[in-house]
């Protein structure tokens, strides 16, 4: 396909693009404006469809019962009427009778005329034109540029230490997000791609006024506390075990809230040494004994643009209900020791004032823990490694699997919201590295019962909780993403909810063995269902202009992607079509719908919530639709408008 430029009247370009060269009246041939009927050439006037900000769809028709062979036909278009072919001139995409053309690079808000036309050896036809306006532009549209940052950032060479000014959310890994006067402020994991965070403390951060653009801070940790090496060791003297003079640390997954006119940090530490003989957790130091707790602390400050934190200590750490049986037989046996896992906090304030930390990682299942909403910590705690003091660390809201000590879920985040009256609890499932999805269930109180999509009792043991909300997926054009969760929820302050977690590149992109260590912070718009349920939108936020969308504008092809799970596996695009006389085809079928007020597109039985976003695969990126919605079997349905 080539692509010219043609002079419009009005002083400007529009770009065109030809299947065969139009041909323009030469000395001798006759232009003819009208009728449109001459001899036994018949064109029909055009009708326009799928009109944009800058461009539009044109169909017309041709009857030729002449001796005449026509060489050419398509449309003309201008600024002001009747077109002819001096000004901007587009051929036909299809050959047949009826035929259907695609203007691009029109301006905004301004008013075109159109007509059909065919070129024979003797003449010019033109059929009857038509007016039709662009859309409007929303205040700032002209100036919108969508993000240019690399996704791959070895490829874009900054994914060093001394690049980190130019990381936006590159190296982003278990994010949690508060905001604090004019910025936003997301915290994350000891994660980076080629390690180089090591060394320079804990905890990464950086901020954002728009969450799209962000700048990295620092860490917000310096080193790790005194208290969590001095409690471990005061916890293995009562239990007999030998001290263990430099242990293995983790950092891990904090969260970050504002309670009054203070923020509180809820950070987890990991101990990497076995518990046994404390030497460090490699296959050769194994000692048939399972690795050591973990510790949730607590810091505070009143301002996270200062980053001056003041420690508070541990909140909880791993328990157990089998005292001093820590014996693993092999390296094989996943029966964990510990019961209550502490590490992966969330934190949530009901609006009765009642503080809790959401908890828990893989072992039996995530505990929710009233705290002391003066001291953010539980009212009391016993020995952790008596089973009678267990219920002082949590009691269990959801399992994976009632019967199994070592379960694929993790990553607890709890929120509230207010217009449905529900208590959503989010969770990770499964490996981070590539299987990493998204599920949800919700409870009119924040201790539970949780139910999932089909109102199954999460406590009771779910083995596929639904909905699922992200997946990994592949759209056209890029190499998609892996390992999407460890999600945060917040709000912005339109009101709007979103989602954050890191997403991992697959392997072997661009030829890099080790792109799956490329993480990438994601931050997604959040719709809710008509009876409550929150969808994830598809691509990532980018603050594009939120003009009116129209029922033309939904016309023509789509790519969709069910998350139907699949451990491990991207899900791919499926062309989908929607046609001007309302019915879908591809993959999606039926009628379909479009309520503006609402946003929504029914396509079917199916309700799909739509807004505008950038199109994150093209190449450049540019603006375009998207929806998200939940089919009958609590499968997030996402799609991309082409």
């Amino acid at each position: 396909m080539l692509s010219i430029y043609h002079k419009v009247k009005g002083g400007f370009c529009l770009p065109v693009f030809l299947l065969f060269a139009a041909v323009a009246c030469s000395e001798g041939e006759e232009e003819n404006h009208t009728p449109a009927t001459v001899g036994e050439i018949t064109l029909g006037a055009t009708a326009v469809s799928e009109i944009s900000r800058s461009g539009a769809r044109l169909t017309s028709s041709l009857t030729n019962t002449s001796e005449e062979a026509v060489r050419a036909k398509g449309f003309c278009y201008s600024l002001s009427s009747p077109p002819t072919l001096s000004d901007g001139v587009v051929t036909l995409e299809s050959g047949a009778a009826d035929f259907t053309a695609v203007i691009s690079g029109l301006k905004s808000n301004t008013a075109y005329s159109v007509c059909a036309y065919a070129v024979t050896d003797k003449q010019t036809i033109y059929g009857a034109s038509n007016a039709f306006r662009t859309l409007a532009d929303a205040d700032g549209a002209e100036d919108f540029q969508a993000p240019t940052y690399a996704d791959d950032y070895s490829v874009a060479g900054i994914s060093s230490w001394a690049n980190r000014n130019q990381w936006n959310l590159a190296n982003v890994h278990d994010p949690t997000v508060e905001k604090c006067g004019d910025y936003y402020y997301m915290y994350g994991t000891d994660a980076s791609y080629g390690n180089v965070h090591v060394g320079r403390g804990h905890f990464p951060y950086r901020r954002s006024k728009d969450l799209v653009s962000w700048d990295f801070q620092g860490m917000a940790m310096s080193e790790t506390p005194a208290w969590v090496k001095d409690t471990l060791n005061s916890m293995r003297s009562q239990l007999g075990l030998p001290a263990i003079s430099n242990p293995l640390f983790g950092h891990w997954a904090p969260v970050v809230r504002k309670v009054d006119s203070k923020y509180r940090m809820y950070y987890c530490i990991v101990v990497d040494n076995y518990i046994l003989t404390g030497k460090p957790n490699t296959a050769a130091n194994f000692d048939n004994s399972w690795t050591e707790r973990a510790f949730i602390g607590l810091m505070e400050t009143g301002d996270l643009g200062s980053n001056l934190w003041e420690d508070k200590g541990m909140v909880v750490c791993s328990s157990t209900d089998r005292e001093k049986n820590w014996a693993r037989p092999s390296l094989s046996n996943w029966d964990g020791y510990f019961r209550w896992n502490a590490i992966d906090p969330s934190f949530i304030v009901t609006p009765e004032g009642e503080h809790w930390l959401i908890y828990g990682s893989w072992h039996s299942g995530i505990v929710a823990l009233a705290l002391d909403p003066a001291t953010g910590k539980p009212f009391k705690l016993g020995a952790p490694w008596l089973s009678a003091a267990l219920p002082d660390y949590g009691s269990r809201i959801y399992t994976r699997n009632a019967n199994s000590r070592w379960q694929g879920s993790e990553a607890p985040e709890v929120i509230y919201n207010e217009e449905t009256g529900y208590y959503y609890l989010f969770l990770a499932y499964d490996e981070l590295a590539v299987a990493y999805n998204t599920r949800a269930c919700r409870s009119r109180s924040v201790a539970g019962p949780y139910v999932d999509f089909s109102g199954r009792s999460a406590a009771g043991g779910i083995s596929d909780c639904k909905p699922i909300l992200t997946h990994p997926y592949k759209f056209g054009n890029h190499s998609g993403w892996v390992g999407i969760s460890h999600c945060c929820i917040f709000r912005g302050d339109d009101g709007s909810w979103y989602y954050c977690s890191q997403g991992r590149l697959p392997e072997n992109t661009n030829g890099n063995a080790y792109s799956n260590a490329i993480m990438m912070g994601h931050v997604r718009k959040i719709r809710w269902t008509d009876d409550g349920w929150p969808v994830v939108m598809p691509e990532r936020y980018a603050a594009a202009p939120q003009t009116p969308i129209t029922e033309e504008e939904l016309v023509g092809a789509w790519e969709n992607i069910t998350l139907k799970y699949s451990y491990g596996k991207q899900q791919s695009a499926q062309a989908l079509t929607l046609s001007a006389s309302k019915t879908a085809s591809g993959a999606l079928s039926g009628a379909w719908s479009w309520d503006a007020a609402a946003k929504t597109l029914t396509v079917g039985a199916l309700k799909l919530y739509v807004e505008r976003e950038v199109d994150w695969e093209a190449s450049p990126r540019t603006c375009t639709i998207v929806y998200a919605g939940l089919n009958s079997s609590g499968e997030s349905v996402w799609g991309k408008k082409k």
